[in-house]
């Protein structure tokens, strides 16, 4: 073994190896034996334990062949050599014993590379590795942590299954890691993502849409900017559908089995153009807006086509930023901001829009302005409710921080939802009645088509009371 070590280390390169070699082997295998135990330690104990120190240890083994290959090269230029190489006699005690230590020792290498680099995988799928860029992600990791998939991991929607995708999110990844590193990255991140894995990969395979039969009740809450910030109602029965077949309707008949819509529309897309509809016959419908021009070979030719699925409609489905009258709504419906202090709404919203440099200023700023406008306006009711007017500052404050990052230029309204038509022109981008087919059918702007309005802005509606007598 001494003969051994003192081949290996002959050189200064190759000592220099098995130094590094030896010191990050025995790091590695402590902070793996520590997460074995239960240490955490956050994304950055995994990024030392399963990225860096593997890299260092390999690169570590690396250097001692290349010492032992640079020396060769020396002594055959004419430099003296250190000493005779090893000669490899298997009938020879001393030689047997020699390749068998080697052979020990790669096998314990070959191990710890290959747990190192199972463990690394394992952590590079990790949600907390994905949302350790803090610059940049941080706001899409925010609002993950709140997302109704909080507990799916980022890969299962953004990479999915297969290892063709896997490799293609590396190499997507190797080019995050240089923009990041360079500031190359654009502010605030752009929507749609143009490379995004279809949806029928990944959503589907948790979520299929023939499975949403039936109609559901929702019911939307918001206030008026009086005094009393009164509560209105508005009361839906939303035609999910989604059944496959000659039965198929409602809002996922978009894409039930059978069922395909293409359009051609802008990068974001918020505009749409052409539009074609086969159904489960195999009959073809090609719609266009009115005031375009006839559609010609180039305008239809494949691959400038985008075949319509859940992200269409769904396309904040975890990255969710509220609007700031959804968030203040959300506080007054709770009771977190309370709805007995006068104008809070009108006020609250008013501070909410107004520009701040950070979270920090945010936070100061919102306080200040609404302790100055009932110090203002309602004198009485700051000495009274002071409490509740800095409780409803903080909440404010936080809603702000949940959706606004100056940083990535990312504010109120950028990233709207297309669920609906609220934020956005969402379904009245194709039923906008604009849209015909040759033979004169037009994609209806008709309501009934998704929902049934039961209730339109009421204080008290009729049909809640009935529900919840």
């Amino acid at each position: 073994m001494k003969t051994l070590l003192g081949d290996l280390t002959r050189t200064r390169l190759g000592l220099a190896g098995a130094l590094i070699t030896t010191v990050s082997a025995v790091l590695l295998l402590t902070f793996f034996a520590l997460s074995l135990v239960g240490f955490e330690g956050g994304p950055y104990f995994g990024l030392l334990t399963f990225m860096l120190l593997p890299a260092i240890f390999a690169g570590g083994l690396l250097l001692i062949p290349i010492g032992a290959w640079l020396e060769r090269r020396r002594v055959a230029r004419g430099g003296a050599p250190l000493g005779r190489l090893p000669v490899i006699d298997l009938n020879h005690g001393p030689s047997r014993r020699r390749i068998l230590w080697i052979a020990g020792l790669s096998l314990v290498n070959v191990v710890i590379v290959a747990v190192a680099t199972y463990e690394g995988v394992h952590v590079m799928e990790s949600p907390a590795f994905c949302g350790s860029c803090h610059a940049v992600m941080d706001p899409e990791f925010s609002a993950y942590s709140r997302s109704p998939h909080q507990r799916v991991r980022c890969v299962d929607c953004h990479i999915g299954p297969g290892a063709s995708w896997f490799v293609k999110s590396k190499l997507s990844g190797a080019w995050q890691v240089v923009s990041v590193a360079l500031d190359l990255y654009p502010r605030p991140i752009p929507s749609p993502v143009a490379n995004l894995r279809p949806a029928r990969d990944t959503c589907e395979q948790c979520h299929w849409p023939a499975k949403f039969l039936g109609d559901r009740l929702k019911v939307l809450t918001h206030h008026d900017d009086d005094e009393g910030s009164t509560t209105r109602k508005t009361v839906l029965v939303m035609r999910v559908g989604g059944a496959s077949g000659p039965g198929g309707q409602g809002i996922h008949l978009h894409v039930s089995p059978g069922v395909e819509v293409r359009y051609q529309a802008d990068a974001s897309r918020d505009h749409v153009g052409l539009v074609e509809l086969t159904r489960p016959d195999g009959s073809r419908r090609l719609y266009r807006p009115r005031r375009s021009p006839p559609p010609t070979a180039a305008a239809v030719a494949p691959g400038t086509w985008r075949t319509m699925d859940c992200v269409d409609c769904h396309n904040r489905p975890t990255h969710q930023f509220r609007s700031a009258t959804w968030e203040l709504d959300q506080l007054l419906e709770s009771g977190r901001v309370d709805r007995g202090l006068p104008f809070v709404y009108r006020e609250g919203l008013k501070a909410l829009g107004a520009e701040y440099p950070s979270a920090a200023a945010a936070r100061q700023g919102i306080r200040e302005e609404l302790t100055a406008f009932y110090g203002r306006e309602r004198p009485e009711v700051l000495a009274r409710r002071g409490p509740a007017i800095d409780a409803a500052a903080r909440e404010l404050a936080d809603a702000w921080g949940r959706n606004v990052f100056p940083g990535m230029r990312l504010g109120w309204g950028t990233y709207p939802s297309l669920l609906g038509h609220q934020e956005a022109a969402g379904c009245f981008r194709c039923h906008d009645d604009e849209h015909v087919s040759e033979d004169g059918h037009v994609i209806s702007q008709d309501c009934g088509l998704c929902h049934t309005l039961l209730a339109d802005g009421e204080t008290n509606p009729a049909i809640l009371k009935e529900l919840a007598p």
